[in-house]
C-alpha cells in the first residue's frame, strides 16, 4: 500500500486566522494613530484608573495626613517610589524589554511560557517545574480578574462621597448595578463600544493630566521628587514602613502585565508610542498633583484624587471615572476570557463553550460559564470589603507573582531563546526579580488583610489544571490503546460483511495512529461505513497561530479513508467545517454538497474506579467529574448539530 502525503492551506475563512498584530499601526502614520486610539482604549484601562486609589492608600500606609500632618517625607517619599517604580518596571523593564519576547505577535505570560516550553519540557525536573511555575503565574491572573472590576468601579463610585455625604450608603449598590449590568452585556461582544474606548480614554488621560497640574501648583515642591532621595529618607526614617508602602506603591503599576499580553491586540510600536507620549506622562502629574494637593491641605488624604477637581466638576469627574473603570474591568473581562482559550488550546483546561461575538476581531470572545463565574466572584469580593481601601489589601499579591514569574520566563527566553551571554542575562534578569521580590515580599503582609482571596483562587486553578493536564495525558494513552492496526481495519472491508453508504464520514479523534476506537465501535455496531472516510485529528502547536498555508495535512490511507491533521495555534479556535470543506474540494478531489458530511464524535463517560495508580480519591473525582461537563465537540468545534453522530465510549480511570 502506497501512503501519500499532502499538505495545503488554502483555508482562507475557517481557521480563524489574521495577521500577525506585531507592528500594527506601522503602514502610515494615520494606521498609527488609529493604533494608538486602540492602544489607549485596550491596554491601559487598569493602569491608567490606578491614581483613583493607589497614591491614598499609600501614603495613608506612611502615615501622611496623621500626625505628621504636611511633612513632606512621607508624601514625598510616596511620590518618589511611585515615579521611579513606573520609570523602572514599567517604562523599562515592560515596554522596553519584556515586550521583545513576543511570541510570533504575542505576548502575555502564556505565550512566553508557549516560547521557553519547547526546551523546558524535554529535559530534567528543574525544567519540568518551569512549566508548572509559569502556569501557577497564568492562574493568579483570575484572581487579578476577580479584584479588578470590583475595586475599580467602587473606588470610582466612592467619588460621590465627594459630592455629598448623603451618597454613602448608596455607593455599594450603585457599584453591584454598574458590576452586574457589566457582566451582563458581555455576550454581546465589545466591538461596536470598543470604538469609543480609544477616545473616551484620551478624554481621561487629558483631564487626569490637567488637574495634576492644578495640584502642583499648590505646592511645587512635589517637582522635587523625582529626585529618588526622598524615597531613601523614608526609607531611613523607618524601613519597615518603607516596606508596607513598597507594597502599597506596587498598586500604581498592576496593569503592567497587561501591557505585555495586549502586545498581540494592537502592536508593540504603538504601545510604546502611546506610554511615553500620553500615560506614563498623565499618570506621574496626576500623581504629582495629589501629592500638591496633600501638602497644601492635608486633609484631603481622604480622597485627593476627586479633590484635585473644582467641587462643580465633582460630579462628572465621578461620571467620566466610572466610565474609565468598566474600559478597565473590560479588558481584565476579555483578558480572562483569552487566557482561558490558551489554556483551552493547550491543553490545560476543559473544553468550553466559545461564542465569537465579531467576524472583524478575533479577540472579540465570549465564555458564558467564566463570565458568570467571574460575575459571582467579583459581585463577592465588592460585598465582602466595606471600601477600596479595605480591598486594597487583597489587590496587587496576584500581580507581583505574576511579575516575578514572567522575569524568570524571560531570563529563560534570554539564554536559551535569543541565546544572548550570561554576562548580559544575569544583571538584568537579577535586577529586575530583586525589585519583583521586593514587592511580592511587601504584598504578602497583605495575606491576612485579604490577600488570600486572589492567591487562594490563583492556586485552585493553578491545581485545577494540572488535574486536567496529567487526566488529559492519561486518558490520552487510554484511548490510544484502543486503536485498531490499519491493515486489520481494511482487511473487515475487504470481507464484504461491511455496507459502504454514499457520502463522507469524518470521525473526530485524539489519536493520531490506527483506527480509533470510534470509528471501530460504529462499524461493529451497524455494519455500515460512508464511502469516503476522513479521520481528523486536530493538533495545538506552541505558537499563537498556524498560518493558513498550513492549515491541514492529507494522508492517504487506501479503501477511501484519508487521515487528515488539522493544525492550530493556542490563540485560535477551530471550525472543523470549514476544514473539511476546504480539505474536500481541494485535496481529496470529491464532489460532494457539504450536508453529505457525517460528523461523528466520541462522547466519552469517563468513570473513576478503585484500582487506578495514576489517580486516588478526590483527584479522580475530580477530574471524572470535569471530563463529564466538558462543553460538547459539537458545539465548541461549530459542527451543525442535525450533522453530528455521538458515539458513547466508557473509560475507566
Amino acid at each position: 500500500m502506497s501512503i501519500q502525503t499532502r499538505t495545503t492551506g488554502q483555508d482562507k475563512s475557517g481557521g480563524q486566522t489574521r495577521t500577525d498584530g506585531v507592528e500594527a499601526g506601522q503602514a502610515g502614520g494615520g494606521s498609527l494613530v488609529v493604533a494608538g486610539l486602540a492602544a489607549l482604549g485596550i491596554v491601559y484601562g487598569d493602569i491608567g484608573t490606578s491614581p483613583l486609589y493607589a497614591f491614598k492608600v499609600a501614603v495613608e500606609t506612611a502615615g501622611a495626613g496623621g500626625p505628621m500632618g504636611a511633612d513632606p517625607v512621607p508624601v514625598l517619599g510616596v511620590l518618589s517610589l511611585i515615579v521611579w517604580s513606573l520609570l523602572i518596571v514599567i517604562a523599562f523593564k515592560y515596554v522596553l524589554v519584556v515586550m521583545r519576547a513576543d511570541n510570533h505577535g504575542e505576548g502575555g505570560i502564556l505565550a512566553l511560557l508557549a516560547l521557553v516550553r519547547p526546551w523546558s519540557a524535554a529535559g530534567t525536573g528543574s525544567r519540568r517545574l518551569l512549566i508548572a511555575i509559569g502556569i501557577f503565574g497564568a492562574t493568579l491572573l483570575y484572581g487579578d480578574g476577580v479584584i479588578t472590576p470590583a475595586i475599580s468601579v467602587l473606588s470610582a463610585v466612592e467619588g460621590l462621597e465627594v459630592v455629598g455625604a448623603g451618597f454613602t450608603p448608596w455607593v455599594k449598590p450603585i457599584t453591584v448595578v454598574i458590576l452586574i449590568a457589566l457582566f451582563l452585556v458581555q455576550y454581546r461582544g465589545t466591538a461596536a463600544i470598543g470604538r469609543l474606548f480609544g477616545p473616551v480614554m484620551v478624554l481621561w488621560f487629558g483631564t487626569i493630566a490637567v488637574l495634576g497640574i492644578g495640584g502642583i501648583l499648590h505646592a511645587p515642591l512635589v517637582l522635587e521628587a523625582l529626585d529618588p532621595s526622598w524615597a531613601l529618607a523614608l526609607a531611613r526614617r523607618d524601613g519597615w514602613l518603607a516596606f508596607l508602602v513598597f507594597g502599597a506603591v506596587f498598586l500604581a503599576l498592576t496593569g503592567g502585565e497587561a501591557l505585555y499580553a495586549d502586545m498581540g491586540h494592537v502592536g508593540r510600536r504603538s504601545i510604546r508610542l502611546t506610554w511615553f507620549l500620553v500615560v506614563m506622562p498623565a499618570l506621574i502629574l496626576n500623581y504629582a498633583g495629589q501629592a500638591g494637593l496633600m501638602l497644601a491641605e492635608p486633609g484631603a488624604v481622604g480622597n485627593p484624587f476627586f479633590r484635585l477637581a473644582p467641587d462643580v466638576l465633582h460630579l462628572p469627574m465621578v461620571v467620566l471615572a466610572t466610565v474609565a473603570t468598566v474600559i478597565a474591568s473590560q479588558s481584565l473581562i476579555s483578558g480572562v476570557f483569552t487566557l482561558t482559550r490558551q489554556a483551552i488550546a493547550m491543553g490545560l483546561w476543559p473544553r468550553m463553550k466559545i461564542v465569537q461575538t465579531s467576524a472583524e476581531g478575533y479577540g472579540q470572545i465570549y465564555l458564558p460559564v467564566v463570565n458568570y463565574g467571574l460575575m459571582l466572584l467579583t459581585l463577592g469580593v465588592v460585598l465582602v470589603f466595606k471600601t477600596s481601601d479595605d480591598m486594597a489589601a487583597a489587590y496587587g499579591i496576584a500581580v507581583s507573582g505574576t511579575m516575578l514569574i514572567t522575569t524568570l520566563l524571560l531570563a529563560v527566553a534570554m539564554r536559551r531563546v535569543w541565546n544572548w551571554r550570561l554576562a548580559a542575562v544575569l544583571p538584568l534578569a537579577a535586577g529586575f526579580a530583586a525589585i519583583d521580590l521586593g514587592f511580592f515580599a511587601s504584598n504578602l503582609f497583605k495575606l491576612p488583610q485579604g490577600g488570600w482571596l486572589p492567591l487562594a483562587a490563583g492556586v485552585v486553578v493553578f491545581l485545577l489544571m494540572r488535574l486536567w493536564e496529567r487526566g488529559s495525558t492519561y486518558l490520552l494513552q487510554r484511548v490510544a490503546g484502543m486503536t485498531e492496526p490499519l491493515p486489520v481495519f481494511r482487511a473487515r472491508l475487504a470481507g464484504g460483511s461491511v455496507i459502504r453508504t454514499p457520502g463522507l464520514g469524518v470521525f473526530l479523534t485524539r489519536t493520531a495512529a490506527d483506527i480509533p476506537e470510534v470509528m471501530q465501535h460504529h462499524v461493529l455496531r451497524n455494519q455500515v461505513l460512508d464511502q469516503h472516510v476522513v479521520i481528523l485529528t486536530i493538533a495545538g502547536h506552541e505558537v499563537p497561530r498556524v498560518p493558513s498555508r498550513d492549515r491541514y495535512s492529507v494522508v492517504a490511507l487506501g479503501d477511501g479513508l484519508w487521515r487528515v491533521t488539522a493544525h492550530y495555534g493556542f490563540m485560535q479556535t477551530p471550525n472543523i467545517p470549514v476544514v473539511v470543506r476546504r480539505c474536500v474540494e481541494e485535496s481529496l478531489g470529491l464532489d460532494l454538497d457539504p450536508d453529505d458530511i457525517t460528523y461523528y464524535v466520541g462522547h466519552e463517560r469517563v468513570v473513576a474506579s478503585d484500582d487506578n495508580p495514576a489517580f486516588s480519591g478526590l483527584a479522580e473525582w475530580l477530574f471524572a467529574f470535569m471530563a463529564h461537563n466538558v462543553a460538547d465537540a459539537s458545539d465548541f468545534y461549530r459542527i451543525p448539530d442535525r450533522q453530528v453522530v455521538e458515539i458513547g465510549i466508557r473509560i475507566d480511570i
